[in-house]
């Protein structure tokens, strides 16, 4: 009771309301040995229970014009979902159901239908490998270990980090080499089917765009980065036959993602909104097309709850720094 009451002082209704929007990426069946902190079915209903409590969770959309014209109401949310995994169907949608909250997932068309996105196609290679040690010189890591679980994770840590910054070709063939050396066998169901994906929406759920090949956009020419954003928004209005009006930046994080440029690109393609990873919550002026996001990790009521409440107080009106 005395966190919904927090909520409500922080965030109440009409012009001075606050909107917060939670991020989430994958709901997994069972807890990941190699990422023990990833979000499960257990936890994800977990927070879905406290979430539904403290706030009224809203579809982004109506969320967002609720914001621009001062409407909204007390404790004002929206749950969203980045990237179109199978397990947003699969685990996810049946518990945001049971909870009766609404959310959005932001698709990168490319991985559809058997793709897989680059980190994964590593996570899965090392998960997987045949090999006790690889070679990542290339990457500057010298030779690391495979073997046990924790060098696994080991391993990880400082190969993901060492690509995602890469040049779209660069990457493209750092994740090659370490398949390869790797000699592993990748899973092809990780990302939503099309079926998934009408599924979801037939299920009253909001479909937003996030680019074809969740590249950096920021790494991308202008003609690149234009294309990616506008064809992935086409794909998803061919196969869904309805309009899609929001969107994500990859990765998400203002400067280092993304640039203003690509803010005025979602603007001239239509968008109605764009959402970032940014922290903080949404106040009436806040950017639109900069609309911050952000989720508690933390496995306990009053931390998860404490969290939300520091990030209502962070809340952000203009570019993040």
């Amino acid at each position: 009771m005395m966190l919904r009451l927090a909520c409500s002082i922080l965030s109440p209704a009409g012009p001075t309301g606050r909107l917060s929007i939670f991020i989430y990426h994958r709901v997994l069946e069972h807890a990941d040995p190699l990422f023990p902190d990833e979000v499960d079915r257990a936890r994800f209903d977990q927070s879905m229970r406290w979430i539904s409590e403290w706030f009224k969770v809203l579809p982004l959309a109506e969320a967002v014009a609720r914001l621009a014209r001062g409407e909204l109401p007390a404790r004002a949310a929206a749950i969203t979902f980045d990237d179109g995994y199978a397990d947003n169907y699969l685990h996810a949608l049946p518990i945001l159901q049971r909870h009766g909250l609404p959310a959005t997932f932001f698709i990168s068309t490319g991985f559809l239908d058997g793709g897989r996105m680059w980190n994964d196609s590593i996570i899965e290679a090392v998960r997987n490998a045949r090999v006790d040690r690889i070679d990542c010189a290339r990457l500057g890591l010298g030779d690391l270990a495979v073997e046990t679980v924790a060098e696994k994770r080991a391993s990880l840590e400082r190969i993901i980090p060492a690509v995602k910054h890469l040049q779209p070709g660069a990457r493209e063939d750092a994740v090659s080499d370490i398949v390869d050396r790797c000699r592993a066998h990748l899973p092809s169901d990780l990302m939503l089917t099309t079926a998934q994906l009408c599924a979801l929406q037939g299920a009253g759920m909001e479909i937003g765009a996030h680019t074809v090949s969740h590249p950096i956009l920021s790494n991308c020419s202008d003609a690149d980065a234009l294309r990616e954003m506008a064809d992935s928004r086409d794909r998803l209005e061919s196969l869904l036959g309805t309009r899609v009006g929001l969107f994500a930046y990859p990765n998400g994080k203002f400067g280092r993602d993304y640039r203003l440029e690509h803010r005025e690109m979602a603007m001239r393609l239509g968008f109605d909104a764009a959402v970032s990873t940014n922290w903080g919550a949404n106040a009436q002026g806040t950017d639109p097309f900069q609309l911050n996001r952000f989720t508690p990790w933390d496995q306990t009521r009053l931390r998860f709850g404490l969290r939300v409440l520091a990030n209502l107080r962070r809340t952000q009106t203009g570019s993040a720094a």
